[in-house]
């Protein structure tokens, strides 16, 4: 695995894990490398420094009292994904994720066939323009729902 610093071309920066380079290469040519911020494809790897541990001293040997703490790979980066994060927790907690059903169970709330109630999941993007049209009231979440996470 290699991590990459990404940067899009309204200087959002971030960053992301890939299988490889050519992984990294094949993704974006692709366009499916997408700033987390606005969505745009137009991403290019940013300098980064390739973080090396440092060499063992007395402090940090075998059997010391104060080993390093490591930091967890979903700690947010900054207040947006920190923010993000509760948002998260918070449409999980309150809400019935209802997967790839989501267009048809919002449009059977819609026209009363089924019970009022805060759902979330996924939807094709021709089926959440047709939902819209209709005056049903869906937006797009800032986030992949944990079911479809990695």
């Amino acid at each position: 695995m290699i991590r990459y610093a990404l940067k899009c071309d309204r200087n959002h920066t971030f960053e992301s894990w890939f299988q490889n380079a050519a992984a990294y290469d094949g993704l974006r040519a692709a366009g499916h490398v997408i700033c987390p911020d606005c969505g745009s494809t137009k991403v290019e790897k940013s300098l980064m420094a390739p973080k090396v541990r440092p060499a063992r001293t007395a402090a940090t040997s075998p059997g010391s009292t104060a080993p390093d703490k490591p930091t967890p790979l979903a700690a947010p980066n900054s207040e947006i994904e920190a923010e993000i994060a509760r948002l998260r927790a918070k449409i999980e907690a309150e809400s019935e994720y209802v997967g790839g059903s989501f267009a048809r169970e919002a449009r059977a709330m819609h026209l009363g066939d089924a019970p009022e109630r805060s759902i979330y999941g996924e939807a094709k993007l021709a089926d959440a323009r047709e939902l819209l049209e209709d005056g049903v009231p869906v937006m797009p979440l800032p986030f992949t729902p944990t079911r479809k996470a990695n």
